[in-house]
Order: structure tokens, then sequence, then C-alpha cells
């Protein structure tokens, strides 16, 4: 059995970057120092060297906090692009560093209600009892066991029917809305962050969504029909900030699913960077076998593996969104602080 700790160490990386080669990754224990050498200077020593410097330096980081709520929707019409994904990673990622975050699952699969390990079987209290049968927010919340700064609106299958059954309702594209005004009303201590989850289709649902936001997340991911579809919600964003929430606004893109290795990622990566400017985030969200893992066990890669690149890299991603989204200090509308 090889014992280096190093080899290990390195074996975890390749698999963790999801290189199909990862599995035909020996390395045979040599004492030779000439050999050592040679193996440090290897693109994965590079990176796994990279990767223990991104680690430290976010130790020493602790990134400010709003003073007022920030209500942040995540979606993009096409499917497959890391959307839920997107949300419980950055959600654990503000937790961990010190922000109170409630995520409002609003996608029927209940994807992100699973990925932060809270029930949400048929008989569960849900967001589907909020909107339609007008349940205080606060009622249907629940603490995740990954952290007391980590809460979680259930979805569950009702939801399925709610774009039918709202059809009829009064208010029907402002119902979330004024379920989340009064829950921050009320609320002894404020979200510092409120993540949606919404389902890849403009429908109630969704609109619903946008109209409760100010902010709109895009998750796009690094391969091939990235844009495909995105003018179409960027006209959806526009058709709510005139007749819905003049509010809202597309405030940041993340790039996901990368992989340096191919071309065609760092294209991606530049055209949209070259298209949409300061609105992407400098940090990218690698392709990784531990995120796709996570929620099999009913964790976000934050608690599932920590040191993990995934890991790393949302942890990254939220303390940026947390300085760029933080300006003065602002008091809400209501006086009431955080």
């Amino acid at each position: 059995m090889n014992t280096d700790p190093w080899l290990s160490v390195a074996a975890a990386t390749v698999e963790d970057r999801g290189d199909e080669k990862g599995d035909l990754f020996h390395v045979k224990h040599q004492d030779d120092a000439a050999t050592a050498t040679t193996f440090d200077d290897t693109p994965l020593a590079r990176e796994i060297a990279d990767l223990n410097a991104r680690r430290r330096a976010l130790e020493g980081v602790t990134p400010p906090l709003p003073r007022q709520t920030r209500v942040i929707t995540v979606s993009n019409q096409k499917g497959g692009v890391g959307k839920t994904t997107t949300t419980v990673n950055l959600a654990a990622a503000f937790a961990a560093a010190g922000a109170r975050v409630l995520v409002i699952d609003l996608d029927p699969q209940g994807n992100a209600s699973t990925a932060l390990g809270v029930p949400h079987t048929a008989d569960t209290p849900s967001v589907y009892d909020v909107l339609i049968d007008e349940f205080p927010l606060a009622d249907i919340i629940q603490t995740s066991p990954e952290s007391p700064n980590l809460q979680c609106a259930p979805s569950t299958i009702h939801l399925a029917g709610a774009e039918i059954e709202l059809v009829s309702q009064v208010a029907r594209e402002h119902r979330l809305r004024h379920a989340l005004r009064d829950y921050l009303r009320d609320a002894a201590e404020r979200p510092h962050v409120v993540l949606i989850d919404c389902p890849p289709s403009l429908g109630l649902l969704t609109i619903n969504a946008f109209t409760a936001a100010e902010e709109v997340l895009i998750p796009i991911q690094c391969e091939y029909y990235a844009l495909e579809g995105l003018s179409q919600l960027l006209g959806s964003v526009q058709m709510i900030q005139k007749h819905l929430n003049p509010a809202i606004r597309v405030s940041t893109i993340m790039l996901t699913m990368y992989d340096g290795r191919t071309r065609l990622a760092q294209q991606v990566a530049d055209e949209v960077r070259g298209h949409f400017g300061d609105q992407v985030l400098g940090t990218v969200i690698p392709r990784s076998v531990r995120v796709s893992e996570a929620p099999s066990f009913g964790q976000t890669v934050i608690a599932y593996d920590p040191g993990s690149a995934g890991a790393v890299a949302y942890r990254e991603a939220a303390v940026e969104m947390l300085t760029r989204g933080t300006t003065s200090p602002v008091t809400p509308a209501d006086g009431k602080e955080n």
C-alpha cells in the first residue's frame, strides 16, 4: 500500500477535478529525490499548490455583511447549468462566511431542499402553502443541519400544481413578495441574504421569484450552447422590470462547469466576459466530482468536502459577491436593522 501522504493528496485532487483518466492515475512510491523534484514541477503539483494557497487566503478573509437583506433569484431557463447546485452551495458558503441565509425552494423537484438536508415529504408545510393558502413564511422555514445560519423554505411535490392554482388567485404574481416582505418585517433576526431557486421555465413560480427579488444571478455553463435562451431570460427580466418590479436587475453572472484544460471553456468564458463585463464574477466554478456527489448525501459541497476545488471556488464566489454588493450602510425601509 502506498503510504506517501503527498501522493494520496495528488490522487484525490485528480479525482476531484473530474478527470476521466483519474482512475488510471497510479504513482509508484520512489525515494529518488530527483524524481520527486520532477513531480513537483508537473501541472498537477502546481494545481495542488494553487488550491492550498487559495484555502489559506480564505482563512484570513472576513467579508462585509449587508445591513439590508439582499434578495437574489437564481435563474436560467436553460436546464442543466448548475442552477440549484449554485443556489445551495452559495448559500452554504455565505453561511460559512458568517451570514444568515434563507433559501426559498421554488422548484417542484425539491432538489435544493434535499441538498440542504431539509425534510420535504408531501405532508411537510412548504412554499406551496405560502403561495396558495397564505401560510406565514415563518411557519414553514426549517434550519439546515449544516449550520444554524442556514435556513430553507422547502418545496414539496404539491408545488407542481401551483402553476395552475395560482391562475385564479388574487395578486398571483406578488404572493411570494408579500409573504417575504411580512417575514422580513417581523423576523427577530433578518437574514443577510435570501436566495430563491427557480424552476427552469418562465411560469408563475418564476415570475413570483422575479417579483420578490431585487437581484438576479444567472449561472452559465462553460459549454457549447451556453448562451442559448439567455436573450429570452434577459427579455423576461426587462418585462418584469416594466410591469411588476422596477427594482429588479441582473447583478451577477457566474460561470459554472469550467474545465480550464479545454479551449471551448476558455472561449465561452471570454465571450461571456466580453458581452457582460463587470456583471461576471471573477471566480469560476470548476467541474468537480465532489460537487456532483454532495447532494446524494443530503449535503452541500461545503460540508461534504470543504477542502475540494469546488468548495473553495464557491467560498471565493460568496466572498466576491458579499464584497461587491456591500457599499455604504443602508437602513431598511421599515427602519429595522439586521
